[in-house]
């Protein structure tokens, strides 16, 4: 979509551009109601697909793989390859989180003759794929933890502002079937990461540098055929306070932002309370052999995802067509928490795959409108990279918090950390939560 000038935004006469930014009461851009171009929407999905490949292969196999080849080596005692894993990821965890809100917040207000998103979108792969190189040669802890730790930097510094470019591009009529394609895509990314990952597993340079190379090209043509918009005046200057409040949407002025914030969260913490316990899991309470659950784990992936992908298809395209999100998102966030529920109830491996694919369709279902619904919700289409960001809080906090606390429940009353019943029940009922309070959200039908 294209710039717009001060009087079309609506200033009022008199008003200079500068302090009609600064109020905060006039959009510089207005919500796109045309299709979004084609080429936008298959290089988007592109690079959705790419970055992720990159991304996950190295975060959900190759941390693991890292940290084992550095206790070979001596540089971990054995018996604390557990804990440096968990050193790694919270760091990680912290650095992205922070980053997505404050790039989504820069990207906002970048006045570059290139456009707000550009940039950060092409410069967050560099670095991010500069940063894999610095883990995958790491001698130690210390130096993978830096690593990982700027890999996160990079990737959410591309994130941000390549989310919010949906909030520019898409019209509302035309968002459950775009975000439910990059739902998928992403999907794709999670488990190509993971088979790229188990492929290079022998060396590590390639595993973690070899698909982030490739992301940067998709993600570098996708910067030339982004229509990105171009900031018209230079913002004035943020306060200490200003940039503190970027980490901040107030819920009593954006209520329904709030309810869907709350409600990632809570299905966010329900699925990382299970993905963080599934190999344990996996061994105690399914007693698969643990030299067959690398291999368990590879094939209920692609059933989830197998499933996923036409549950989120249908889903967004249905959504779209009658101009309705709620239902679609608090009924799939019901049935994610039946599926989490029945986990306590599986005895053998063919019903856990079956059960993985009744999960691949709750999520699928969830994955193809919630994004829409998130963006329909944003308080400002001139803050949506910041908006965003804040909202990107809700997917990371839980992945720190649900294997802290799922890791003190399971030893309830189990000697052996084997509770699972106890804790697929906290995770369930969090679900349920994360599906009751969609219903009091009024912007959206």
């Amino acid at each position: 979509m294209s710039s717009v000038s001060g009087s079309a935004a609506g200033s009022p006469s008199g008003m200079t551009a500068a302090s009609a930014v600064a109020s905060h009461e006039h959009h510089w851009f207005k919500e796109p109601t045309e299709p979004a171009k084609k080429g936008y929407v298959a290089w988007l999905l592109l690079a959705q697909l790419f970055f992720f490949i990159a991304l996950l292969g190295p975060a959900i196999v190759g941390i693991g793989i890292k940290i084992q080849s550095l206790v070979h080596a001596g540089a971990i005692l054995e018996d604390g390859a557990t804990a440096a894993a968990a050193v790694l990821g919270g760091v990680g965890a912290l650095f992205a989180t922070v980053a997505n809100v404050v790039f989504g917040r820069v990207s906002d207000r970048t006045t570059s003759k290139w456009g707000r998103r550009r940039i950060w979108i092409v410069l967050g792969t560099v670095l991010m794929t500069i940063a894999f190189a610095v883990m995958a040669l790491a001698p130690d802890l210390t130096m993978a933890t830096v690593g990982w730790a700027l890999a996160q930097l990079g990737a959410n510094m591309t994130l941000a502002p390549f989310i919010a470019t949906i909030s520019d591009q898409v019209p509302k009529f035309q968002r459950g079937t775009i975000t439910a394609a990059l739902g998928i895509a992403q999907n794709l990314g999670i488990l190509g990461g993971v088979y790229v990952a188990q492929w290079f597993a022998a060396d590590l340079f390639i595993m973690f540098v070899g698909p982030s190379i490739l992301a940067i090209l998709v993600l570098v043509i996708f910067a030339f055929v982004l229509p990105d918009q171009v900031l018209p005046v230079k913002p004035p200057a943020m306060n200490f306070r200003e940039w503190v409040e970027t980490f901040w949407v107030s819920p009593r002025s954006n209520p329904d932002y709030a309810l869907a914030w709350w409600s990632r969260f809570l299905i966010t913490f329900a699925s990382f309370g299970f993905t963080a316990f599934r190999f344990f899991y996996l061994l105690n309470h399914v007693d698969v052999p643990e030299a067959d659950i690398p291999g368990v784990i590879s094939l209920s992936v692609l059933i989830y995802t197998i499933a996923l992908v036409p549950a989120s298809i249908i889903a967004g395209r249905i959504s779209d067509k009658i101009g309705r999100r709620k239902v679609f998102v608090w009924s799939s966030t019901a049935l994610f928490a039946v599926g989490t529920f029945a986990l306590i109830f599986i005895q053998d491996v063919t019903a856990f795959y079956v059960l993985e694919a009744l999960l691949g369709i709750a999520y699928g279902i969830y994955v193809g409108v919630d994004l829409a619904l998130v963006v329909d919700v944003l308080p400002n289409p001139d803050d949506a990279g910041k908006d965003l960001g804040v909202f990107n809080i809700a997917n990371a906090l839980p992945q720190t918090f649900a294997p802290a606390i799922g890791g003190f429940v399971v030893y309830v009353g189990s000697a052996n950390g084997s509770n699972y019943a106890l804790w697929f029940s906290v995770c369930a009922v969090a679900a349920l939560i994360g599906a009751a309070v969609i219903f009091p959200i009024k912007k959206v039908r």
